[in-house]
């Protein structure tokens, strides 16, 4: 199925890709998405995200269909002098249109072979409890450290808890 998507690596923000991100940010956001933000959230903000992501800071992926952007992730790598070997992955999203044909899975392999390019082999992430990104990450090998409860507010000012994983990558 994922065969009809196509994957890349995004180094420079055109605003046709700023313009879909903003659109995929506000759809998985609305869908309930724990990715940082809730709703109700606007144009605006999406798009103030997008223009100002510090892409020689964040490595950024897109997954598109017929040109139009489905699904994004980013891999953040430590900056810290100590932290070189390690990254973060943040913001994996998928249009619920085209949930369940392993856009989420592939962007996810995508992001750790290019953090074993970059020697990079510790990767971090976290994810809202009850979520289905658990199975994904879960499916994938990552290992389950910990839950830090209310971490993140829902939108109907819920408090929810973070669970936090890990995976150490091998070339």
């Amino acid at each position: 199925m994922v065969n009809r998507f196509k994957f890349r690596h995004i180094q420079q923000l055109s605003s046709t890709d700023i313009h879909s991100l903003s659109n995929l940010l506000i759809e998985v956001i609305h869908s309930g998405a724990s990715i940082g933000f809730i709703s109700p959230f606007t144009y605006e903000e999406a798009t103030s995200y997008w223009s100002s992501l510090n892409l020689a800071e964040k490595q950024l992926w897109i997954a598109t269909l017929d040109e139009h952007i489905i699904g994004s992730v980013q891999l953040i790598p430590c900056n810290k002098p100590n932290g070189t070997h390690r990254g973060e992955v943040a913001k994996l999203m998928v249009s619920p249109q085209v949930r369940r044909q392993g856009i989420a899975r592939t962007l996810m392999r995508v992001v750790e072979k290019a953090a074993i390019e970059k020697n990079i082999h510790l990767l971090v992430l976290d994810t809202r409890d009850g979520d289905p990104s658990n199975q994904l990450y879960q499916s994938l090998n990552y290992t389950f450290v910990g839950q830090i409860p209310q971490y993140a507010r829902s939108d109907g000012g819920k408090l929810d808890s973070t669970m936090i994983y890990y995976k150490l990558l091998t070339s």
